[in-house]
């Protein structure tokens, strides 16, 4: 959800609409379109291809979860890019209707939207994903709760990654047990990167 650079960087104020243009796949140079919220950051155009730049051996194929998923940059991303499944979890009601609204009008198959608590959600798990994105409101302890109740063993398949945002001025936030990071960037004052079990791309 976070923008490329907090500085430069202008997302709608709650209740304004705005877009954000999907880069690849399938739906490549559609627009996802959103209702500004508070804490709400889509995901920038750079740092959304860096990232599936990393996941694009991997994508095709794969189940997503895209935990507060705000604008649904990212769901409808990796969906666009040939994961079998990715699923939105948000807690914002007029946010979910406008992503159920997206999904039907893409014809998304591959996609669902959950309203309710992500960290709910997260202990719940029906079954493991491949990826997990996890880009909370910046200003919120929601990405270290998070991080807290993963069980990468159960909650990830073999070779699984989780994506993450965070503030740089907050520094580093403690990982699941055993996890690192395997990618790692930074954007103007956002850090963001894959951590796993290994050191392998």
């Amino acid at each position: 959800m976070a923008a490329k650079k907090r500085s430069r960087q202008h997302w709608p104020a709650r209740g304004e609409e705005g877009e954000v243009r999907i880069i690849a796949g399938q739906w490549r140079g559609r627009k996802v379109r959103f209702v500004g919220a508070e804490g709400l950051r889509p995901t920038g155009d750079r740092m959304r291809e860096t990232l599936f730049n990393w996941l694009q051996p991997k994508i095709e194929g794969s189940t997503c979860l895209d935990l507060f998923a705000g604008s649904g940059a990212l769901g409808f991303e990796a969906a666009s890019r040939g994961a079998a499944e990715a699923v939105m979890v948000e807690y914002n009601p007029a946010t979910v209707r406008q992503l159920g609204r997206q999904i039907d009008a893409f014809g998304a198959s591959n996609m669902r939207v959950e309203q309710g608590s992500a960290l709910q959600y997260l202990e719940s798990l029906p079954a493991p994903v491949d990826f997990i994105f996890l880009d909370p409101p910046f200003h919120s302890e929601l990405l270290q709760l998070s991080l807290d109740l993963i069980k990468p063993e159960r909650m990830l398949n073999p070779g699984g990654r989780i994506y993450l945002e965070f503030p740089l001025r907050r520094g580093h936030p403690d990982l699941p047990p055993g996890m690192q990071f395997v990618r790692e960037k930074k954007a103007g004052d956002v850090g963001y990167g894959l951590i796993g079990f290994d050191q392998a791309s």
